[in-house]
């Protein structure tokens, strides 16, 4: 096999989208596109963790300052580390899709 071949034959090995994608936006411009992509959907998932955590301290009877700070309720702090764990993995795999 011959290197003008490989050559010729590139738009059938990589997909004709990818290298028209490429062609025409480059590859920095592919980088800062995913890398804004990125910090949005970053930013969307700690926004959200947030407001989650606001409700789940207005819902719950307690303070989470008052038992976790001034009475020591390590076990507490270890639930709501437990929920702040799973509440992400639940944002982040819906911002995944």
């Amino acid at each position: 096999m011959s290197l003008f071949y490989f050559i010729s034959n590139v738009p059938l090995i990589l997909g004709a989208e990818v290298v028209a994608d490429v062609a025409t936006e480059g590859v920095v411009g592919k980088l800062w596109q995913h890398l804004l992509a990125a910090i949005v959907f970053s930013s969307l998932g700690i926004v959200l963790l947030l407001i989650s955590f606001w409700t789940l301290n207005r819902i719950l009877p307690f303070s989470f300052h008052k038992e976790i700070e001034q009475d020591q309720n390590v076990s507490l702090a270890i639930v709501i580390a437990s929920v702040i764990i799973g509440m992400s993995i639940i944002i982040a795999a819906a911002i995944v899709g």
